[in-house]
């Protein structure tokens, strides 16, 4: 396939256009003319570039790219070793942010919730591109069942921080994948359960107490593999493209 074309592909089905973003979404690096390998992974490292040149592949799909707002501008250092890489190599590069946190079946948000047995129920925001949803559990169950179930999907142990009414039940749930944590009032205001984001606070801790509601810090890697992961299956099966998820190991 071109490259373009793939750009062109994602594109329309990501629809960018339509959310202001921190860095720019679409190909990011050009490479190879024709894309025949495809490598997929949440954040274009040095590791993940590795791999794909060990993979022979024409192209990276990621959900953290480069060029992001406020960020040094000069090409130098381990940005200039990544690029380099990948200019060496001819490999393309492609990068979709909150597009792909956002879009409704393959994004992060609706994986999560797939994943999580999570009704979605709507944004939390009001609109159609909220970064930060709401839904419902198919029954009640407790701050440290729900953990659990969040630690075995995600292989991850979350931190769950509890209310001041710490054997409070969970049935209506707000989430935002990543770094989404100060979502939490927006969640307490709704009158939530719970709430789950990638990353925790040192303020998080005293909103859930103060606010009755409980939050679970899942990490930003673990909470945001699964919509690239999709993404990739997406043009496999659609499209007939040859790729692979790599999952570099993040703890964060």
């Amino acid at each position: 396939m071109d490259n373009l074309t793939l750009q062109t592909i994602l594109n329309d089905k990501l629809s960018p256009q339509l959310i202001k973003d921190y860095a720019p979404n679409g190909l990011q690096i050009e490479g190879a003319k024709t894309i025949q390998k495809i490598v997929t992974g949440v954040t274009a490292s040095q590791a993940l570039i590795d791999q794909a040149v060990a993979l022979n592949a024409d192209a990276i799909l990621v959900h953290h790219g480069y060029f992001w707002k406020g960020e040094p501008q000069p090409i130098v250092g381990m940005k200039g070793r990544r690029i380099r890489t990948l200019i060496k190599n001819d490999i393309n590069l492609y990068g979709y942010h909150l597009p792909l946190d956002i879009h409704p079946q393959l994004g992060n948000n609706a994986q999560l919730a797939q994943l999580l047995n999570i009704e979605v129920e709507g944004g939390l925001e009001g609109h159609a591109q909220s970064v930060a949803m709401y839904g419902r559990l198919q029954q009640e169950i407790s701050g440290a069942e729900f953990a659990q179930r969040i630690s075995t999907v995600l292989r991850r142990e979350p931190l769950h921080i509890t209310p001041q009414q710490q054997d409070k039940k969970i049935v209506t749930v707000g989430w935002c994948t990543g770094g989404g944590q100060d979502y939490i009032q927006l969640a307490a205001d709704h009158g939530l359960d719970a709430f789950i984001s990638g990353e925790i606070s040192e303020r998080t801790t005293f909103v859930a107490r103060e606010q009755n509601i409980h939050y679970f810090s899942a990490g930003h890697h673990a909470t945001e593999r699964y919509g690239i992961k999709a993404l990739g299956e997406w043009l496999a099966a659609e499209h007939g493209l040859d790729v692979t998820f790599v999952d570099i190991n993040n703890p964060v």
